[in-house]
């Protein structure tokens, strides 16, 4: 089975991909960009499930 954790991250790798490749032209900067976008897309998202979860609905 398939974790919601997995699919985020996923998701997470392949936006930060697509928009480092449109936002930098030079391949280096494209990886530096785009990992800096994949760790802010993780931690932004485990930041916010971690504040919902004390509010069930």
């Amino acid at each position: 089975m398939t974790s919601h954790f997995l699919l985020m991250v996923i998701f997470a790798l392949l936006v930060s991909t697509v928009f480092a490749a449109l936002l930098r032209d030079e391949p280096r900067q494209q990886v530096k960009t785009g990992a800096r976008m994949f760790a802010a897309f993780v931690l932004a998202g485990l930041t916010l499930g971690w504040l919902m979860f004390p509010f069930p609905l």
